[in-house]
């Protein structure tokens, strides 16, 4: 097992991915606390999840400044993702060790595959109907109600595997709501701060959270959402996705094969 110290080096580059990205950075959390200081997959998840609130917070102040945030359709879309996460939170409670495992591990392959196909074909553009600002989204009901809707499974998957929720969340606002990619992530991570304390609640309540391990990898993930956040307009992202799309389909894989019945 690794020395803890090293969770506040894994959490600043994990803060760096999760804020670029707008995913939370619990697909990285996870593996590394299971794989790498052997904590049940549960308590990773319920661990994450709560590092996860520091990130968003962190993230969402340097958008804030930048005004890249939707606010009101990300609060609306809380109204769907906060119960979502909580129901997820009690589902982890519930399930085999085992099979939390596996389906973490499968996930973490699907977007792996999802990262690199999408990142290869960067020439293909989004047919959604390109909403610019706040208010036309809002005015949009129909386009609300569907990314709400949708984006109640983004918070069952937040609570359930402790990933904040934006791996599914950005594609919804992008593809299905039409939102900038810049301004997805940015409201991404600003609806995540609701979500992931309503799946904390739950994970509290069951006594699972390890506070001063999450405490530790808020110090170096809040610390790299302000670099990610800062470097998110000046960067390509094509290579490092790949880069980020091989390393989860690895820890995938280990994941994968250490739940896999023998």
């Amino acid at each position: 097992m690794l020395d803890l110290w090293l969770l506040t080096l894994f959490g600043f580059f994990i803060g760096i991915i999760a804020s670029l990205t707008g995913v939370g950075g619990g697909i990285f959390v996870v593996p590394v606390l299971n794989l790498f200081y052997e904590f049940p997959v549960v308590n990773a998840t319920a661990t994450s999840l709560t590092a996860i609130i520091f990130t968003a917070i962190a993230a969402t102040i340097n958008y804030s400044r930048q005004k890249r945030i939707f606010y009101k359709t990300g609060l609306i879309l809380v109204i769907t993702t906060a119960p979502g996460a909580y129901l997820g939170a009690w589902l982890a409670t519930v399930m085999e060790e085992r099979l939390l495992g596996l389906v973490f591990g499968f996930f973490l392959l699907l977007v792996a595959v999802r990262m690199i196909i999408s990142t290869l074909r960067t020439k293909t553009k989004s047919k959604s109907l390109s909403m610019k600002t706040d208010s036309e989204l809002i005015r949009a009901r129909k386009i609300i109600i569907a990314g709400a809707g949708l984006s109640f499974f983004g918070g069952v998957a937040s609570g359930l595997l402790g990933i904040g929720g934006g791996t599914l969340i950005v594609p919804i606002m992008v593809v299905v709501m039409g939102m900038p990619i810049h301004y997805a992530t940015a409201t991404s991570m600003f609806t995540m701060i609701f979500t992931s304390i309503s799946g904390v609640t739950k994970y509290y309540q069951s006594n699972l959270i390890d506070f001063p391990v999450a405490l530790i990898l808020a110090a170096g993930t809040v610390i790299g959402a302000q670099v990610g956040a800062y470097t998110s307009k000046k960067i390509s992202g094509r290579n490092l996705s790949i880069i980020f799309g091989i390393i989860l389909a690895i820890a995938g894989i280990n994941m994968v094969l250490k739940f896999w019945p023998m």
